[in-house]
């Protein structure tokens, strides 16, 4: 029996093969991760939470899906619980959101193969996603800090494969960054909180980002190569 997560991304659920195809990475890319995967001392489990581990392209890696697991099960619970007066546009949109969110999270998955972090679980215990305006401030963080987590840890990756999946997947996170903050302020959707005076958005550090994250987590994720400790 399928689980209703597995029912409502349908065709999204892919294969590992099929995830490499729709990143668009040539043979060349697939096999450095097929051997990356052959690596399992990138990640450390401490007590009750992870580490992303050494230094390199892996723990970035790991450092991403841990972002997306968070981002999915939040978008998860906002179609499982929709919000008093959601209309038919705004659930389409939020499902459309989803979907996106949930590939990201089992294309990194797959492409970790051993090297992944473990399923981490989610404590959205502040949220009340029986109001608009809580789950609609709660996206624009979460997308805001998605999109300068991307942007502040690119520069670390090393392999272009990699760089390449990575800028593929910020740009699907911008485009969700800015729907939800003009849902929320018309007009805003590259306001001067994210984007700066030279029109680039901006960043924030793995150090940054990790604590933000693990306010909405139970599994908290470390990045002690990279300056921080949970």
């Amino acid at each position: 029996m399928k689980t209703s997560e597995q029912e409502s991304i349908g065709g999204a659920n892919m294969a590992r093969r099929s995830f490499l195809r729709y990143a668009g990475l040539g043979v060349a890319s697939a096999g450095l991760l097929a051997t990356a995967a052959c690596h399992k001392d990138h990640k450390v489990i401490v007590g009750g939470g992870i580490d992303i581990g050494a230094k390199g392209d892996l723990a970035i890696l790991n450092y991403a899906y841990a972002l997306e697991q968070l981002e999915a099960a939040f978008y998860i619970q906002v179609i499982t619980t929709p919000y008093s007066g959601m209309t038919a546009d705004e659930k389409a949109l939020f499902t459309s959101i989803r979907d996106h969110e949930v590939l990201h999270r089992e294309f990194f998955k797959a492409a970790l193969g051993g090297n992944a972090i473990p399923a981490l679980t989610v404590d959205f215990s502040t949220i009340d996603f029986t109001k608009k305006s809580a789950v609609l401030g709660a996206a624009k963080a979460f997308e805001d800090t998605g999109v300068k987590a991307y942007d502040g840890a690119g520069y670390l990756i090393k392999d272009a494969g990699y760089l390449t999946i990575a800028g593929k997947i910020v740009s699907v996170e911008a485009r969700h960054a800015a729907l939800i903050s003009n849902m929320l302020v018309a007009g805003s959707f590259a306001a001067d909180d994210q984007v700066d005076s030279n029109g680039l958005n901006k960043s924030a550090t793995i150090a940054e980002v990790l604590p933000i994250a693990n306010t909405y987590l139970k599994t908290k994720v470390s990045a002690s190569n990279y300056s921080y400790t949970a």
